[in-house]
């Protein structure tokens, strides 16, 4: 039985070792216009978040046809398991596949798109068109090289990344597979097309929302002192959190604030019964972020009380993310490995900490964890809009790098 086990694992080695960083590479650069030819029909055939029906049958067709094993997820989400049938690591290769309710600009910051979304008010806007291009690519090449790796990999297509509505279905669809450690990517329009950031530590910011509804009594707005007016009373809510945010809070750990909504009635001449106050706060440290919604309760409530109304905190108030922090040991694997394949390609810089938040952080729940952002920006081409912008563009040169540095991460380890 020894004797079986170690034979076993050294035909493993073997294979590892034969697996040059040149052949992957050339490999990569075969896949790639595969990946471009993807990620052109997925930008043009946008669907919402929990809506990513064609969108799924497609990545399903995709797979099949690489003869991988593809599960249903609740919702749209899938993923696929290629067993390799050696002993080895299981790890987990992700991507998302929403796009946004974004009006598309034909024209990126400099010139027409290669792309243009074909359905009016979607866009992908965000780079996951190139995100599910990319994995999909990443299947393919290691389907290619089954018989020459050990062990498992899982490549998952997430519903709903911009909204969360499928990643607790996916969490509870993984949790059976044992895997390892996970891998994720997210093109990134601030970073240099070819570079890939990877870090330690948190990333991407923790997030929450703010939903407030204050409770006053409507009436004709001939006669204000008839009734209690709410919107006055949101009004100086949002003043005193502004105030509260500079001085309550620790200004050594970052938290911002941002308050998208104040609605109070919908006609010029009736106050209405509430009002009400919505938006969002963003964080790295966990236990800053829950004091702040300490603070948030304790200025909304009193303020409201001081103009004999009360505070109502909706059923989504409070955080529902925690930040992405990247596991240590994975971070300084991935480094190596990626300078190894892509000399000079690796980044590493506070400036590029992202204070957007990600549902891949419930990916540690399971296990350690990788998110690295593979660079955009190419001011020539004009792909360096910001997200979530009509304008937003992706340099497709920008697809091999992220395509090679997948493969090799996930066959090296």
């Amino acid at each position: 039985m020894i004797f079986i086990v170690m034979a076993l694992g050294a035909a493993a080695a073997e294979a590892q070792e034969e697996l040059k960083k040149e052949e992957v590479m050339e490999m990569a650069k075969a896949a790639d216009a595969y990946v471009r030819h993807l990620r052109g029909f997925l930008h043009e055939y946008p669907e919402l978040s929990g809506q990513e029906v064609e969108t799924s049958e497609f990545i399903l067709g995709e797979l099949e046809q690489l003869g991988l094993e593809v599960t249903k997820v609740r919702g749209t989400g899938l993923y696929a398991v290629l067993d390799t049938r050696r002993p080895g690591k299981t790890i987990g290769l992700r991507a998302d596949i929403d796009a946004l309710p974004i009006p598309e600009n034909p024209l990126n910051l400099k010139q027409p798109k290669l792309h243009v979304s074909r359905r009016r008010g979607v866009s992908h806007a965000c780079g996951h068109d190139g995100h599910t291009a990319i994995l999909l690519g990443a299947a393919r090449v290691l389907s290619g090289l089954k018989d020459r790796l050990s062990g498992r990999f899982v490549f998952i297509f997430e519903e709903g990344e911009e909204t969360g509505s499928g990643i607790e279905a996916m969490i509870e669809a993984l949790r059976p597979l044992g895997i390892d450690a996970f891998y994720g990517n997210h093109l990134r329009s601030s970073i240099p097309s070819g570079k890939i950031f990877i870090r330690q530590g948190a990333i991407m910011a923790g997030t929450g929302k703010v939903e407030i509804d204050i409770l006053g009594r409507g009436g004709h707005a001939s006669r204000p002192d008839l009734s209690v007016n709410p919107v006055f009373a949101a009004a100086n809510i949002l003043t005193g959190l502004s105030i509260a945010w500079n001085n309550q809070r620790d200004l050594t750990k970052t938290v911002t604030l941002g308050i998208t909504q104040i609605q109070g009635s919908d006609i010029y001449n009736v106050i209405p019964n509430q009002a009400f106050i919505g938006g969002t706060i963003r964080f790295f440290d966990p236990s800053e972020g829950l004091r702040c919604y300490d603070i948030i309760a304790q200025v909304a409530s009193n303020i409201a009380a001081a103009h004999n109304c009360t505070a109502r905190f909706g059923p989504s108030h409070g955080i529902f993310l925690p930040p992405v922090v990247n596991d240590p040991s994975l971070a300084s694997f991935a480094r190596q490995a990626i300078e190894e394949l892509l000399p000079g390609s690796v980044i590493d810089g506070e400036e590029h900490i992202w204070y957007a938040a990600e549902s891949f952080t419930r990916y540690s729940e399971l296990a350690p964890a990788l998110f690295v952002f593979p660079g955009i920006l190419n001011d020539s081409l004009g792909s360096g809009a910001e997200h979530h912008n009509d304008r937003f563009d992706i340099d497709e040169d920008a697809l091999l790098p992220a395509l090679a540095a997948m493969i090799w991460f996930a066959a090296k380890l």
